[in-house]
């Protein structure tokens, strides 16, 4: 063995010269290497013997089968491919594959739409993906609705007023909708990660709405420059950076979500200080009082 190993390393020697490029470099490297192995003991032989021969003779052996082509038939592939793909009672599976971009949302959804049509037992990952998809929206849909179904039951049981509950909610529904068409302008898509926001955006929505209302019912003109409004700022600010800093993630549904958090914590502070004032309008506690001369005597 070692004057094979000898030998080899003379040969690669020789076939490399003094040429200078790559693949001379790697012979002069195996040559060098092999004469150092040469030069070593039996036991250091033996440990290469041990960690190069196994996997050198499984590579000439793919090499010597790939060379020796043979027809192929369902008799001579492995019997585990087999299964995979054919039943016993002859039946064989269908793989359909997109002709367009299969990483884009609209040509999965119309892809796995049309293989459905044609087929509803079908599976795949396009149909897994669709699926889970449309349970994800559909579940966040109901939780939304739900959410806000509770949340206006619980605002009339405290205001006991149906007026003020629409002054509560409708400031919360248009901060939704702004930052819906906010997504559509920038481009911003929403996707699985991000769409935790739109339910936070109602637990902490509406409690901007109410700090106005209860002022608003107290008699509290000019909330435009009360501290109130400064603190509702401050606030939504301060939620708004702090779910704004996974913006920077470097993993992008996590970068997704805060970007949504922080625009849509951004949409309803907007709405609570810029449009809910405006929506209530004068407090129902002020009354337009008449110039002492102009007020009705006991005898009238």
């Amino acid at each position: 063995m070692v004057e094979a190993i000898r030998a080899t390393a003379a040969n690669l020697s020789k076939a490399a010269g003094n040429a200078a490029a790559p693949g001379a470099d790697a012979a002069r490297h195996v040559s060098d290497l092999l004469t150092r192995l040469v030069q070593s003991d039996a036991a250091t032989r033996s440990k290469v013997e041990a960690a190069v021969i196994p996997s050198l003779v499984y590579s000439l052996d793919r090499l010597r089968n790939s060379l020796n082509a043979r027809p192929v038939t369902v008799k001579t592939l492995p019997p585990n491919l087999v299964r995979d793909w054919l039943l016993p009672d002859g039946r064989a599976r269908v793989q359909i594959l997109p002709k367009d971009d299969p990483n884009d949302d609209n040509s999965l959804r119309k892809f796995a739409t049309s293989v459905l049509a044609a087929e509803s037992s079908a599976t795949g990952a396009a149909i897994s993906l669709y699926e889970s998809g449309k349970t994800v929206i559909n579940a966040f849909v109901e939780a939304g609705a739900l959410a806000l179904a509770a949340i206006a039951v619980l605002l009339f049981i405290a205001l006991r007023r149906l007026t003020d509950v629409l002054l509560t909610l409708i400031p919360l529904l248009l901060a939704g909708a702004v930052t819906l068409e906010t997504c559509v302008l920038t481009g911003t898509a929403i996707n699985f990660a991000n769409i935790i926001a739109l339910p936070l955006l109602l637990g902490v929505g509406v409690a901007f709405k109410i700090y106005f209302i209860m002022a608003w019912r107290a008699g509290k003109i000019g909330l435009l420059q009360s501290p109130l409004t400064r603190a509702v700022i401050f606030s939504a600010m301060t939620n708004a950076v702090a779910f704004g800093s996974m913006w920077s993630s470097n993993y992008p549904g996590m970068s997704s979500m805060g970007k949504m958090m922080a625009l849509a914590l951004l949409c309803t502070m907007a709405a609570a200080v810029l449009f809910q004032p405006v929506l209530m309008g004068p407090p129902r506690q002020i009354k337009t009082r008449l110039p002492s001369y102009l007020q009705p005597t006991a005898a009238e």
